[in-house]
């Protein structure tokens, strides 16, 4: 098979050990700002983010049996699922490579007790032999009764989430090549589903096509299957499934995809499927998700707060208010990350969400218009990096022409 990488993307892959480095420091940096002297992190896009350990990712997220401990000042140590701890041996953001407990019923054999017992005991004495003066652990998502066993070892909790979210919040500028060379690949996969979208095919079928194109350019995962047609696009977050795609029909695409060197691509488009010439009310609601679109574009620059994008964001009219997209725009990096900007309530006195647009922020912003009126609905959605003096629009896959460009 012809291997249509380019040589840009062939070099970014021979480097991505100083990528890896250089996002390990980066975590060290939250962790000092947050004064966390060590963690621990069982996340699998996390463990990645700092190391570039991978292994099993869709499995890892659900079966706690892979964590990470990592000192501020000190070693990194991978402790993996058992029979793979070759996988990390030649990165060398990593110290030191054990076996993992697995900490949930059926990774622990049944005995999930003794198992969180023996992480916790491992883990408090990791510790102190390395600093006996650490009496204290920041960790992410582990089982309530891992947490608890670390406890009783004497060692103090509480959550890294914060920091390791403010933290992936900025993107490095060695991470910049790799996000732009996999949207990329996620934009090739979307032309494959465009171009083969024909009526008679399911939307399983139609889907498959993106899925297929994403998994031949070495992608990861797709975390949702957001692909509708017809009367599934309203209301909206319908998956995939055995309908079949009818010429006229609307067919909307999430992309959501986790592609090379496991950065997310999340950008939306919806098509119309044949050549039959769109209605008037899907050229109404492309019209009016396009105006959305780019009208909070517009508002994007750095140093603008997230109260005053949800102040001057288009006003959804009131026929599509029930139904529109739940969030103004959000974060993005190895999944859907930190800030998640709502709209502003009713009222407008209340906005929880503090806080402004930072260079080397990465926000995709949302539209969605549906109505009961035609029982349909377009999405769209475009990624943003802000730069210190302006913004990059990353996501330039084109729309359709079909159903008109005119925003009103």
């Amino acid at each position: 098979m012809k291997n249509t990488d380019t040589s840009f993307a062939v070099e970014l892959t021979d480097n991505r050990y100083a990528l890896y480095q250089a996002r390990l420091a980066h975590t060290r940096e939250g962790m000092r700002r947050h004064d966390i002297p060590v963690m621990a992190v069982i996340d699998p896009n996390q463990i990645f983010y700092s190391t570039g350990a991978m292994n099993m990712q869709l499995w890892s997220s659900r079966t706690p049996a892979r964590y990470l401990l990592v000192f501020l000042e000190g070693p990194v140590i991978l402790y993996d699922f058992a029979g793979s701890q070759h996988l990390a041996e030649d990165l060398p953001t990593i110290s030191e490579i054990r076996m993992a407990e697995g900490l949930d019923y059926v990774s622990s054999g049944g005995d999930m007790q003794g198992a969180c017992a023996r992480f916790a005991a491992e883990i408090a004495q990791t510790v102190r032999d390395y600093n006996p003066a650490i009496d204290r652990i920041a960790v992410d998502r582990f089982p309530f009764q891992a947490v608890d066993a670390l406890r009783s070892e004497g060692l103090q909790t509480s959550d890294a989430g914060k920091a390791l979210a403010l933290t992936r919040m900025i993107k490095l500028p060695v991470e910049l090549p790799y996000i732009r060379e996999a949207m990329r690949r996620v934009e090739a996969g979307v032309e494959r589903l465009e171009t083969r979208a024909e009526p008679g095919k399911s939307e399983t079928e139609t889907w498959a096509e993106f899925y297929y194109a994403l998994m031949a350019k070495h992608g990861h995962y797709v975390s949702t299957r957001l692909f509708q047609s017809g009367p599934n696009t309203f209301p909206y977050f319908q998956e995939a499934g055995s309908r079949l795609l009818q010429k006229g029909d609307l067919l909307c695409l999430d992309t959501d995809a986790l592609a090379f060197e496991n950065y997310a691509v999340d950008f939306s488009r919806t098509f119309l499927c044949g050549d039959q010439k769109a209605t008037p009310d899907q050229q109404l609601l492309y019209a009016r998700a396009r105006e959305q679109l780019e009208w909070n574009a517009d508002l994007l620059k750095p140093g603008v707060e997230y109260r005053e994008l949800a102040e001057k964001a288009w006003k959804v009219p009131p026929e599509h208010q029930a139904s529109r997209y739940y969030c103004i725009g959000h974060g993005l990096g190895m999944a859907g990350e930190f800030p998640n900007i709502p709209h502003m309530g009713s009222s407008g006195t209340v906005y929880p969400l503090q806080g402004a647009l930072e260079p080397g922020m990465i926000i995709c912003l949302e539209s969605y218009i549906g109505w009961d009126r035609s029982k349909e609905g377009v999405k769209l959605e475009d990624q943003f990096l802000i730069l210190e003096d302006g913004v990059e629009r990353m996501s330039n896959y084109h729309f359709d022409h079909r159903l008109g460009g005119r925003m009103i």
